[in-house]
């Protein structure tokens, strides 16, 4: 299985574990900025120079060997449910991609067709997102009407690749903290060039995709879509400490523990 959704600087110095709608783009900027004194032009998602990946075969001994040697910092990083699952419903289901098609061809027209989800207009945000948060958990606890998304699976799921391979996280930031765990990521090896992090400039590619948030996150979760995220992502709250009771509350409810996490996930 190897090690997918892991990212390398060029200079070997970092591995981080790709968590999709946790900071990621940011993150992958950070790591080509350290390497290289400058942000890559345009979406590191789509960055073939610069930055080592997983999915470039001809890296992969190299991402192998890293993650492997005790002197190379691993991480990666979280993000609560609650705000994760809305964010994928604005930006993957309601919004226009770059390439100016709604995402994955004909998902948006299966999901408005089986679950009623409307995106277009000025349709009633929170009936829509009650819908496909069903829609969500269906893919991942019943594989149906499709595998789940890599924007919704749940984030335990992502971390747990590299542990059940032998791999080892030094760090688990939390992006409701960004800045303050990635000042601990780069203070973890020594970057050819500084990155200001209170200096970033906004790397969401995400946003304008789709229509403007219209209400505060727990609006969006009654006792039944509280419910429903539990089913979904039970583990990501309990590894990752976050609060299932309250949508309102962004912060992790205290330190992740890294061994609970590596003991759980081995399996």
């Amino acid at each position: 299985m190897g090690f997918p959704g892991i990212w390398m600087t060029e200079s070997g110095t970092v591995a981080y574990r790709v968590v999709p709608k946790c900071a990621c783009s940011t993150i992958g900027q950070i790591l080509y900025h350290s390497d290289h004194g400058r942000f890559y032009d345009g979406d590191i998602h789509d960055a073939s120079e610069g930055l080592w990946k997983w999915s470039m075969e001809e890296r992969r001994a190299a991402i192998e060997d890293a993650v492997f040697a005790p002197d190379v910092p691993v991480f990666t990083c979280v993000r609560n449910p609650y705000r994760r699952i809305l964010s994928a419903f604005f930006d993957k289901i309601c919004g226009v991609q770059r390439n100016g098609n709604r995402y994955r061809g004909n998902l948006v027209p299966k999901v408005m067709q089986l679950y009623g989800v409307e995106v277009d207009g000025n349709f009633d945000q929170i009936a829509s997102f009650r819908r496909f948060l069903l829609f969500a958990r269906d893919t991942i606890l019943f594989r149906k009407p499709m595998e789940p998304d890599i924007h919704w699976s749940s984030q335990s799921g992502h971390v747990a690749t590299l542990i059940a391979n032998g791999g080892r996280y030094d760090r688990i930031i939390a992006t409701e903290d960004f800045e303050a765990g990635m000042r601990a990521v780069l203070s973890d090896f020594e970057p050819r060039h500084p990155v200001e992090l209170a200096a970033l400039p906004r790397f969401n590619e995400s946003s304008g995709h789709g229509p403007e948030r219209a209400h505060p996150v727990e609006a969006y979760f009654d006792d039944m879509s509280r419910h429903m995220v539990w089913e979904a992502y039970r583990r990501d709250f309990e590894l990752f400490r976050y609060d299932p009771a309250d949508p309102g509350r962004a912060a992790p409810l205290g330190e992740i523990d890294l061994g609970e996490v590596h003991r759980c996930l081995s399996d």
